[in-house]
C-alpha cells in the first residue's frame, strides 16, 4: 500500500473550501487535477454518500480509468472517495483555523500495487507524494482566486 498526505492552509472559511471541492466537484475537479481527461457523475442530483462517478486520468503518461463512489460526506468537514479498480481512497479533511482560514488535508491511498510494480514502490510513492502536494497547492490557488459570495 502507498499512502501519502499533504496539507495546506487556505485563506477561506471551511464552508467555502468544502463548497468548491465537494458541492462543485464535477465543475472544479478537472481544474485542480489537470490529469483528469474525462469525468462523469453517474448519480443524479447533488453529490452525496453513495454517488458514483467515472474518471479517465493520464498520470505521467499512464492512462487509467476508474469508477469511484463517495463513502463519506460531512459538510465543511470531510469528503471521501473510494474505488475498487484500481483500489484507492481519496480523503479531503477540512479543519477551520479561524473563521476565515481552513487547514485542508488531502490523503491518497493506493491500496494495492500490481506484482510487476512492487519493485518501483519507492518511485511510485515519491510520484504520488509530489501529486498530493501539487493537488493542495492547486486547490489553494484556485479557491483563493475565487470571489467570495456576498454575505446575505
Amino acid at each position: 500500500m502507498v499512502k501519502v498526505k499533504a496539507s495546506i492552509e487556505i485563506e477561506r472559511p471551511a464552508e467555502s473550501v468544502y463548497r468548491f471541492i465537494a458541492e462543485d466537484f464535477a465543475q472544479n475537479y478537472p481544474r485542480w487535477s489537470p490529469e483528469v481527461k474525462e469525468l462523469q457523475i453517474a448519480t443524479e442530483g447533488p453529490l452525496r454518500v453513495g454517488s458514483v462517478g467515472r474518471q479517465v486520468r493520464v498520470d505521467q503518461g499512464r492512462r487509467t480509468e476508474s469508477v469511484f463512489y463517495i463513502t463519506q460526506m460531512e459538510p465543511a468537514q470531510r469528503l471521501t472517495f473510494e474505488s475498487d479498480s484500481p483500489s484507492f481512497l481519496v480523503d479531503y479533511r477540512f479543519a477551520p483555523d479561524t473563521d476565515a482560514r481552513t487547514q485542508l488535508t488531502f490523503t491518497f491511498e493506493l491500496r494495492r500495487l500490481d506484482l510487476m510494480m512492487r519493485p518501483f514502490e519507492k518511485l511510485i510513492r515519491r510520484a504520488v507524494q509530489d501529486g498530493a502536494r501539487r493537488t493542495v497547492r492547486n486547490l489553494k490557488r484556485l479557491i483563493e482566486s475565487e470571489r467570495e459570495p456576498a454575505a446575505a
